[in-house]
């Protein structure tokens, strides 16, 4: 993109009062920002409401350094190698995300920084052709950030890119699951669609995820660089996550979480909601509870999204999609003993303290403590706050 076009484009999107909605007006009577910003302020006028021309007719105070901040992102990774590509896609750009293109409210430029060999062959399009949203909680249990990194990697294996919000949670157990998967590069691994400039990763924490992510699959953002981490810009990069794919999986979500506001998007713009069942007792799974009694297909195993989404055999592979292989039924319990497969039972999948253990297996707490560390140690069982303890399933 040229620095003319570039400026013009940020201009727009810099201009006060103007949003996604009159600026798509603008595009469909003028076509690109450079005509916009060529018209008369009558011709504007005919357009958008009176203040909003004149607010088109006059320069952003920060425009300059928006453009030289940009300009030098860009450029950043001529001089290292070693970086990921980064790049700015516009509404105007043929390689915009069809997905994307095709909502309601698609953003007008994208900022994209990931790995060289997908953005320099097809860009963000060909990377994000066949993608599914993973979301969920921040506070997930010990199972549901398990069930994320699980779904996450054999839907990848199978074809599939991950998107999620690089968030802690859920969010953050699906990029890893997605980056940890045995698949062609020839798509990205995941996408994280971030509510901040992509100068900062939020949270902090996040940072080694963010830089393995830039490497493996693709950062985006809708919001210029430097922007901080607002409270009012997680929800509405929601619909990003949603646009770009073919259907959103909600793991685990509490009936307030965020994480409905994305599933609600992804049915308004017409693509398929899918939810994991969970305990009656944790709070985490009643809004998939409620997803699903609100029409959400519910999800047992990665089989069940690719049937539902009828996946293709991934591009460029001569390995056929085998649905059996997801099934994710795996419990990798054959070893233990008659002792560890009846506490096993006696466990369930609720978090348990060891009082009820007694009581259900009729064993003295020294005999339950041997038996649920080497189940711990072999991964069958996790250690939780407060002396509880709950089975996982594994894959």
């Amino acid at each position: 993109m040229m620095r003319d076009e570039l400026t013009a484009w940020l201009r727009l999107t810099a201009t006060p009062g103007v949003g996604n909605l009159s600026s798509r007006r603008l595009l469909a009577t003028f076509g690109m920002p450079q005509e916009i910003f060529a018209q008369p302020l009558v011709a504007l006028q005919a357009c958008v409401s009176g203040s909003q021309a004149q607010a088109l007719t006059d320069t952003p105070d920060n425009l300059n350094k928006m453009v030289e901040q940009t300009v030098q992102w860009l450029d950043a990774p001529a001089a290292n190698q070693n970086m990921p590509a980064r790049a700015i896609c516009t509404l105007g750009d043929p390689g915009y995300p069809e997905h994307l293109l095709a909502t309601e409210d698609p953003p007008l430029l994208l900022y994209v920084e990931g790995a060289r060999a997908l953005l320099e062959n097809g860009g963000l399009a060909a990377a994000s052709k066949h993608c599914l949203a993973m979301v969920g909680s921040r506070n997930p249990t010990l199972q549901g950030r398990e069930n994320a990194r699980q779904f996450a990697r054999a839907l990848r294996e199978a074809g599939l890119t991950i998107v999620s919000g690089l968030a802690l949670g859920i969010d953050a157990a699906a990029h890893e699951g997605a980056l940890a998967a045995d698949a062609r590069p020839s798509s990205a691994a995941t996408i994280a669609v971030v509510g901040t400039g992509l100068d900062r990763v939020y949270p902090r924490s996040h940072q080694n995820l963010a830089t393995r992510i830039a490497h493996s699959g693709i950062l985006v953002s809708e919001y210029p660089l430097g922007t901080p981490p607002l409270a009012a810009n997680f929800p509405r990069r929601n619909r990003i996550i949603s646009g770009l794919s073919l259907g959103t999986l909600v793991v685990e979500a509490a009936l307030a979480s965020g994480s409905l506001i994305t599933a609600r998007l992804a049915s308004e713009q017409g693509r398929e909601v899918f939810a994991i069942p969970g305990s009656i007792h944790a709070p985490q799974s009643h809004g998939c509870h409620a997803l699903l009694r609100q029409g959400a297909k519910l999800v047992e195993s990665a089989q069940d999204v690719l049937e539902e989404l009828l996946m293709p055999r991934p591009s460029g592979s001569d390995m056929p999609v085998d649905l059996d292989q997801y099934a994710l039924v795996r419990t990798g319990t054959e070893h233990l003993s008659c002792e560890q497969h009846d506490l096993l039972g006696a466990l369930g999948f609720d978090p348990v303290g060891l009082d009820a253990l007694v009581a259900r297996t009729g064993w003295d707490a020294a005999t339950l403590q041997v038996q649920l560390l080497q189940l711990e140690l072999d991964g069958h069982v996790a250690r939780m706050p407060g002396g509880l303890y709950q089975r996982l399933a594994s894959g």
